[in-house]
């Protein structure tokens, strides 16, 4: 996978005002830590909803620095007991999950932005470039996040071709035929799907040309009723972007992933992705440390993490293509 940092310099306390850098760990420093805007990041909300998209694809689990957990075993996701009441004078049957236990550790990732005083207006300016390097960090774990999933996904080696000059095309037919292909393979339907803006338009396109009244409602389903059609919790449209080399590259684009996930499980629970957090000060998620000078203010803000795939049969994806 490509390093996220590599564009960016590394701190060393000798960048211009209003550049942002990948923190140096070394340098957060406890007489410089910010009780106030931590706060203020267990409080904000993300205009973009990239905090709400990375949650979807890759559950928060809060884990220690290291910590250990159970590679799924597909067959414990259907265990069911017969033998679960409890005799006068006896323990409740016992149950523990099995797999193949690995160790991992968090990572701590963090920016920090050099600001000049010069070019602040308004008191709430710290608060705004914390939201900013808040913004930059959940893009870089939801890229992470997409590129695990493509990293583990079961595909066919040709496209799928949506357009509405090509034949008909039913590009639901051919999303529930990738679906059930992973069923077939795990025993478990993925239950969660991400579309990227690109496909969500080809898919809309090879439906519109259709002169039938099936095509025509396909075309205006809602994502909420693309669910329910498919018989899957939840789509969500991935509709962001990032600065690439010389263009600002959508992050899904014209692919489809199907994947099994859920919110609130544990670390040992099925389910196809995870992402371990070590929680800081206890509770939140991210710290931010707001270091003073005459003429200038650094402000870094840090988090600890580490996006993993802990079952990796059953992901699918749809690469798609108008011709």
């Amino acid at each position: 996978m490509m390093n996220l940092y590599e564009r960016l310099p590394r701190d060393d306390g000798l960048q211009d005002y209003g550049t942002i850098c990948a923190a140096n760990e070394s340098r957060f420093n406890a007489s410089h830590y910010s009780e106030l805007l931590s706060t203020f990041t267990a409080g904000w909300r993300d205009p973009e909803h990239l905090a709400e998209l990375l949650d979807f694809i890759a559950p928060p689990i809060p884990v220690a620095r290291r910590f250990e957990f159970k590679v799924a075993d597909n067959g414990e996701a259907f265990l069911s007991e017969s033998d679960d009441i409890r005799a006068i004078g006896s323990a409740f049957k016992r149950i523990e999950f099995s797999g193949s236990s690995v160790t991992a550790k968090t990572f701590n990732k963090g920016l920090t932005i050099r600001v000049d005083h010069d070019d602040v207006a308004g008191d709430n300016w710290r608060e705004r470039y914390v939201q900013l390097l808040l913004q930059r960090l959940y893009r870089n774990e939801l890229r992470r996040a997409i590129a695990a999933l493509e990293g583990s996904a079961s595909f066919l080696s040709a496209s799928y071709v949506w357009s509405p000059t090509t034949g008909t095309p039913n590009p639901d037919a051919d999303i529930r035929a990738e679906l059930a292909a992973a069923a077939e393979l795990t025993g478990i339907r993925p239950n969660r799907l991400i579309i990227g803006e690109g496909a969500w338009d080809l898919r809309s396109d090879a439906y519109d040309h259709q002169d039938n009244a099936g095509s025509q409602r396909s075309a205006g389903l809602s994502p909420t009723e693309l669910a329910q059609k498919l018989f899957v919790d939840e789509v969500r449209l991935i509709r962001a972007r990032y600065q690439g080399s010389a263009s600002k590259d959508a992050m899904l684009g014209n692919t489809i992933y199907a994947f099994q996930s859920q919110n609130g499980i544990l670390k040992d629970e099925s389910s196809n992705i995870k992402r371990f957090v070590t929680p800081v000060d206890g509770h939140s998620s991210f710290r931010v440390y707001l270091e003073e000078h005459s003429k200038f203010s650094d402000i870094s803000v840090e988090h600890y993490s580490h996006i993993l795939i802990t079952f990796n049969q059953g992901i699918r994806k749809l690469s798609v293509i108008a011709a």
